[in-house]
């Protein structure tokens, strides 16, 4: 009888009363995109998810010195791998969950043409905004195509440098920079300004990968989150903000 009367309790109880909650490590240039998957997971599982949203070296930096996040989405391959090397992240858990691609991007309009030409004409501008390539894969991309492209030399006294992609396209949105190398998630549903979609062969292909983390190896939201990650449905948003996805 009292098994009958717990599994009727069970029955009557919301889905959420039994829902978790995880704090999850975002990759900056993956803000948008996250929030929408947020949005899905939550309604879908009843789990809430938490995002806290910093550059990939920076993160990892917080990660190694405690900070609570149970899951770890990188903008680049190499803290993932290090992760779990260092015993903060669960063996067998990492796998990459999008392909980032660079953008050079402007408000003004009539400023960038569809071959990126403008970066060899540097009386154009006066600022050009990129991630910190140290603790940001996109910065590292943007300068590794500057120098593919032949122009690092010419507008390497015009770089100014954001602490991530994040703050990279705000200089670029409040034309604190006239243009700069941004994630194209970031700028794909832009209605306004101009952009150069960087070809792939000028940069390391950024692979973005995921780990679950040591704390989070418990956590029923966190791998749940993950799993979501992973899905039709996940992917299915992370193609709609430019990505490729892993396979």
């Amino acid at each position: 009888m009292k098994r009958i009367w717990i599994a009727l309790v069970a029955l009557l109880l919301p889905v959420n009363a039994w829902a978790g909650k995880t704090t999850i490590a975002v990759a900056a240039n993956f803000t948008a995109a996250a929030k929408e998957i947020v949005q899905a997971f939550e309604a879908e599982t009843g789990h809430e998810a938490v995002l806290a949203y910093g550059s990939t070296g920076k993160l990892f930096a917080q990660i190694a010195y405690g900070a609570p996040f149970d899951a770890f989405l990188a903008a680049d391959e190499v803290r993932p791998a290090k992760a779990v090397d260092d015993g903060l992240a669960v063996k067998g858990s990492r796998f990459t969950y999008a392909l980032g691609k660079i953008v050079l991007y402007s408000l003004d309009q009539n400023l960038i043409d569809a071959s990126g030409e403008v970066l060899s004409r540097g009386d154009s501008f006066a600022k050009l905004a990129i991630a910190n390539p140290k603790t940001a894969p996109y910065g590292a991309a943007a300068i590794e195509t500057l120098q593919k492209q032949g122009v690092y030399a010419a507008v390497r006294g015009k770089i100014v440098k954001g602490d991530n992609i994040a703050q990279t396209h705000q200089f670029v949105m409040t034309e604190n920079a006239q243009l700069g190398f941004v994630a194209l998630a970031q700028v794909i549903k832009a209605q306004a300004g101009s952009k150069w979609v960087v070809p792939e062969e000028l940069y390391t292909p950024i692979r973005q990968d995921a780990v679950l983390l040591e704390r989070g190896q418990n956590n029923e939201a966190a791998t749940a989150f993950l799993d979501f990650l992973k899905s039709e449905k996940g992917r299915a948003i992370i193609r709609s903000y430019g990505y490729g996805v892993g396979e």
